[in-house]
């Protein structure tokens, strides 16, 4: 506070004293911390009381404000209480980690900046460059300046990558798509795995190109992508007379958390002039740990690279990372100056948004640099090999026990498993492991969800957080026989 405000100053313009603010944002600190304290000792999640629900589904517009500690206690009383859950070490649910604690905080501070981090000289942009090059530096991925940016998520991260990929391909064909569109091309078609996120499909049919061209690959016992196959699907579009020009490989497929063997892939794409994408938006953190770093070798040699500081860093959500080897590329697909806009003080690299859509961008970049930061590469692959270490112990307990069975190699930090379900037939089997997840999850002492690999429905634990102990993962498996037993009996 300057020595003209007084307590009583309005300093923000917004009718808000600095008096009041500092009091709210105290109450707000001592709330999160208290929430966060008590998370392990709660259960994980229940389902909401029906009141509670409609109390905020059927919130009246006001009419008139409310002073911000009556907005705090209200968060304290009507949100906190009903949590997703995914904040608590007994959450294996989806791939949603814990908050850290940095984050956290730098998210207050980045709001409170509120800029747009799409170019020009301050602060936030000159800090997304350099955590993007961390992010690059931390999974081995080439970074040329300017060659990525952080996005709301994968989802929005994959879709600046396929359009790089689509331009590349229209262009090497003898069209701008950004002129003339894709009529008149031949279709372009891409390759993928049934293990391939749902966002690759999305952006697929955003872009124009239409799921229809997307090829199901098959994969080996292994779960990970069949080069051989591969190769095939190409030669057979060729001869076609369709334009093959996208290879998505995974580092942590959906159900298994798979890793793609990268070099044989690159190898193909090379020959073949693909663009390889790699979708590691849990996983390409794992190269990290030591003891799974090799089976991310080949991952360099990618086109580009789409993954979440949000998942297995514990960023605070929204944090998505797209990393692209040709900056020009990229570039060329986004960029659009119009005069209004023009900045001459920009760097050589211009804005970030001509590398993506988002005009107005969020400052995402104070709590990525604030999670690394307080963490440290150290701290991050500490984490990131406990995690690891306790999904193959969770991968032996379930073997050892003649109640479940393992369905897929635990390759990364989730664990593929599924009741047996003794003296029932394969349909019987299938509805108990489709209903399990939810009847586990309403016992609120842990949180675990579901998928299908290879045709059948499993339960799928994943493990994000490294306060997760061993008793957690015997208390896991211990819920899932007893919701088991109820769904049987």
């Amino acid at each position: 506070m300057t020595t003209e405000d007084s307590p009583g100053t309005d300093v923000t313009g917004t009718d808000v004293t600095d008096a009041d603010f500092r009091r709210a944002a105290h109450a707000t600190a001592d709330l999160v911390s208290d929430y966060l304290a008590d998370l392990p000792g709660r259960p994980v999640w229940q389902p909401m009381d029906e009141t509670a629900r409609r109390a905020l589904l059927d919130a009246p517009l006001p009419a008139e404000g409310r002073p911000l500690d009556e907005l705090i206690g209200a968060i304290g009383r009507d949100v906190l209480p009903y949590p997703m859950g995914n904040g608590n070490p007994r959450f294996f649910g989806w791939v949603n980690s814990a908050p850290a604690p940095a984050g956290v905080l730098a998210t207050l501070a980045a709001s409170a900046m509120n800029p747009s981090s799409a170019g020009g000289d301050h602060a936030d942009v000159h800090l997304e460059r350099a955590v993007v090059r961390w992010i690059a530096e931390l999974v081995g991925f080439p970074h040329p300046a300017g060659g990525g940016l952080l996005t709301s998520g994968t989802s929005m991260a994959t879709i600046v990558c396929l359009a790089a990929a689509r331009d590349r391909a229209a262009r090497r064909a003898g069209r701008d798509v950004r002129e003339e569109g894709l009529a008149g091309l031949p279709p372009l078609v891409g390759y993928v795995t049934g293990e391939t996120h749902s966002c690759v499909r999305k952006a697929a049919e955003l872009l124009g190109l239409g799921s229809r061209q997307l090829r199901t690959v098959a994969t080996g016992p292994d779960g990970r992508l069949d080069t051989a196959d591969l190769r095939a699907a190409v030669e057979r579009d060729r001869a076609a007379g369709l334009l093959p020009f996208l290879v998505v490989a995974s580092a942590g497929t959906v159900g298994a958390g798979a890793v793609d063997g990268f070099g044989p892939i690159a190898d193909l794409c090379e020959e073949q002039g693909l663009w390889m994408h790699v979708d590691g938006a849990y996983g390409a953190f794992g190269r990290l740990d030591p003891a799974i770093a090799h089976r991310y070798a080949g991952l360099e040699r990618a086109d580009s690279l789409a993954l979440d500081p949000h998942k297995w860093l514990g960023v605070p959500v929204d944090c998505g990372c797209a990393l692209v080897r040709d900056t020009e590329e990229l570039r060329g697909t986004f960029s659009l100056v119009p005069s209004y806009l023009r900045d001459e003080s920009a760097s050589a690299l211009g804005w970030f948004s001509e590398y993506g859509t988002e005009q107005t961008r969020p400052f995402r970049a104070l709590k990525v640099w604030a999670t690394i930061a307080h963490k440290g590469r150290a701290g991050l692959a500490r984490d990131i090999a406990r995690c690891t270490a306790l999904a193959r112990r969770l991968g032996e307990l379930v073997e050892a026990d003649e109640e479940l069975e393992m369905l897929a190699e635990v390759q990364t930090s989730i664990v593929a498993f599924r009741h047996r379900a003794p003296g029932r037939d394969g349909a019987a089997r299938d509805a108990l492991n489709r209903d399990l997840p939810a009847a586990v999850q309403r016992r609120g002492r842990v949180f675990v969800t579901g998928a299908r690999l290879g045709g059948a429905e499993l339960l799928r634990a994943c493990l994000l957080n490294a306060a997760t102990t061993e008793a957690d993962l015997h208390l896991l498996l211990a819920e899932v026989k007893a919701a088991a037993r109820d769904l049987l009996g």
